[in-house]
């Protein structure tokens, strides 16, 4: 079993519930779950043509969501940090010695043979063992 296990959250995509439930059986009812929103603001030039307060409020929004999603949830500590997804994860999972990584995935198209999905991405660069569930 798994004592530290990071579950990234993309808060729009609907796959949490069963990637936390993945998480807690991995753990045994012995380890921690960290539920990681990674909050990508906006790119390069966009920021300039974005106001502070709309930077905030989506922010906010964000945290509000993600704290929501898992306030209900026993041995479920929820973070967000604010960066580019799939290297985010990783930083963190190095960082907090995670032992292993649940996180949702698409099914792969086309693009992601060429491009790569995030989940892909985290499975090729993880310092860990990751778990990557797909709902139907």
């Amino acid at each position: 079993m798994y004592q530290k296990i990071l579950v990234p959250m993309a808060l729009d995509h609907g796959v949490s519930k069963g990637t936390l439930e993945i998480a807690k059986a991995l753990t045994g009812g012995t380890g921690e779950i960290i539920a990681l929103h990674v909050y990508e603001a906006p790119q390069g030039s966009i920021q300039s043509y974005v106001d502070d307060a709309a930077k905030e409020e989506g922010l906010a929004r964000a945290r509000a969501e993600l704290q929501a999603k898992t306030e209900h949830l026993s041995g479920v500590k929820a973070k967000m940090v604010i960066g580019h997804t799939y290297r985010s994860i990783i930083d963190y999972a190095v960082t907090h010695s995670i032992d292993c990584i649940v996180m949702g995935s698409h099914k792969p198209g086309f693009s992601d043979y060429f491009l790569g999905s995030t989940a892909a991405r985290v499975v090729r660069h993880a310092p860990c063992a990751v778990h990557v569930y797909r709902s139907t």
